[in-house]
């Protein structure tokens, strides 16, 4: 019953390949873990509601850790089908319970499997929580034998209609229906199908959906809605004549999004665009972003009379920020959101919505939007480069750049430097680079923005001169 290796929750939770570290018996490992540190908070009375996506065995390792906080007396509630990661989220609020265990692996390739724990603040465990449960779990693995099982059976519950009652309060729906949209859906073979397609259907829209049914391999490719991953997608909204297609990753908790036009919109694009609509609604406070994400937030910002509040890597950090601060609008250039009125988690299937609420009040496609956000604030080119490192190497390269922070780079001089996430280098010019590690692959993730393409490239370079010993492995 002993792992392999240890189990540590990383940004967004433990994740693992299924029948190599992800098994049944690793999985009641956390799963105890989970329900001391529950039972710690005298919370355990109130419940925990225990989600899975579409995922292989799904079912079956949400039903072990369910057995697990039951035989710890911790009333359990489970869907009744795959559900999105937001969902689940907003049943701890709508439920009031202590929180909630969510088996899913996100955008992971169909292999893997992952397990976070969402308190009942309704946003991925902050790290004095997920440090805990740690260390729980290393000592579980040392005595298995203080794992419980045999509960009783936990209360199945369908979670879909609350969530829907609520997002149709959030969002415009008559100014929707007014505009009378045809929309296309991809949801990639996972858990939003049939939440966002049923929304829109039941707001007047036509719906026109590709890889709606489950399949645990998501069609052999990532559940992640990139650019390439949505060229059927464009394909379809072109063929339909769609105002825009809209796409969620594995869990849902992601989005990704294609214009009229069938061209990728990015997460950076979409941000902006939501800060630009959801500003109308809320004009004071404050907006939330990454550190890799675009500084075409904070010009926009700007604009519109609103503070910048910039967090580490990871929603957990946006979301305490929305959970404790005046923001309005808070995401990642990774493809999350989230807004004011709604749970401090990321929600693809909100943030997918907030964009079609734009689209229907403006009558304007999102790139003409852009180009209107463009006009006022200006051009902003972001890019990412991946390189390959061995272990050893990368961690010498991140302390290498700590201890001495280049002060020129591509010839420009580094007027700001940052170690909040990584190592960030900002020029004169407002371009800059961001070098930081991943904390599961022998990668550095190089994050790069300049206000031209002579910018990015000049940016590139610098990159190889700052590792010239990594192997380009950028998709």
């Amino acid at each position: 019953m002993i792992a392999s290796k240890k189990i540590a929750f990383g940004t967004d939770g433990w994740r693992a390949v299924m029948a190599r570290e992800f098994t049944f018996d690793n999985v009641a490992l956390v799963a105890q873990a989970i329900a001391d540190h529950v039972c710690g908070t005298g919370k355990a009375s109130q419940g925990v509601m225990v989600g899975y996506d579409a995922r292989f065995l799904g079912e079956q390792f949400a039903a072990l850790v369910a057995d697990v906080l039951m035989a710890n007396n911790i009333p359990t509630f489970v869907p009744d089908r795959d559900t999105p990661t937001p969902v689940i989220a907003f049943t701890i609020r709508a439920k009031n319970l202590a929180g909630a265990v969510m088996l899913t692996a996100s955008h992971n390739p169909p292999e893997y499997n992952g397990i976070k724990f969402i308190p009942d603040y309704a946003h991925p465990a902050l790290p004095e929580v997920t440090d805990a449960i740690t260390l729980r779990i290393a000592e579980l693995q040392e005595d298995p034998s203080q794992v419980k099982s045999g509960g009783k059976a936990p209360t199945i519950i369908d979670p879909k209609p609350e969530y829907v009652a609520h997002v149709e309060k959030l969002i415009d729906m008559e100014a929707i229906r007014a505009a009378k949209l045809t929309v296309c859906i991809d949801p990639l073979y996972a858990s939003g199908r049939g939440y966002l397609s049923d929304i829109l259907r039941d707001a007047g829209c036509v719906v026109h959906t590709i890889h709606d049914y489950r399949n645990p391999l998501f069609g052999g490719s990532l559940p992640e809605p990139n650019a390439t991953n949505l060229k059927e997608l464009g394909a379809l909204v072109v063929e339909k004549g769609a105002h825009l297609g809209l796409s969620m990753d594995g869990d849902a908790d992601r989005f990704g999004m294609v214009d009229a036009t069938g061209q990728y919109i990015t997460s950076n694009q979409v941000l902006a665009l939501a800060i630009w609509h959801w500003s109308k609604r809320y004009p004071t406070g404050s907006v939330v972003r990454t550190v890799p994400t675009s500084y075409m937030i904070d010009a926009l910002a700007k604009y519109l009379g609103l503070a910048v509040i910039e967090t580490p890597v990871g929603f957990k950090w946006v979301g305490n920020a929305l959970n404790t601060t005046d923001a309005i609008v808070g995401g990642e250039e990774s493809g999350g959101l989230s807004v004011k009125g709604h749970i401090p988690e990321k929600d693809g299937i909100v943030a997918d919505l907030v964009i079609t609420e734009l689209v229907a009040k403006s009558g304007k496609s999102p790139l003409e939007l852009l180009a209107d956000i463009e006009a006022i604030i200006g051009k902003f080119v972001a890019t990412r480069i991946d390189m390959r490192l061995p272990e050893s190497s990368k961690q010498a390269l991140m302390a290498g750049l700590k201890q001495n922070t280049p002060v020129v780079l591509a010839g420009q001089p580094v007027v700001e430097s940052s170690l909040m996430d990584g190592v960030k280098m900002i020029r004169g010019d407002g371009s800059w680079l961001l070098i930081r590690p991943s904390g599961t692959e022998p990668l550095v993730r190089c994050y790069i923005e300049a206000r031209s393409d002579e910018g990015v490239a000049e940016l590139k370079e610098a990159v190889r001169e700052l590792i010239p010993d990594g192997e380009d492995a950028t998709h």
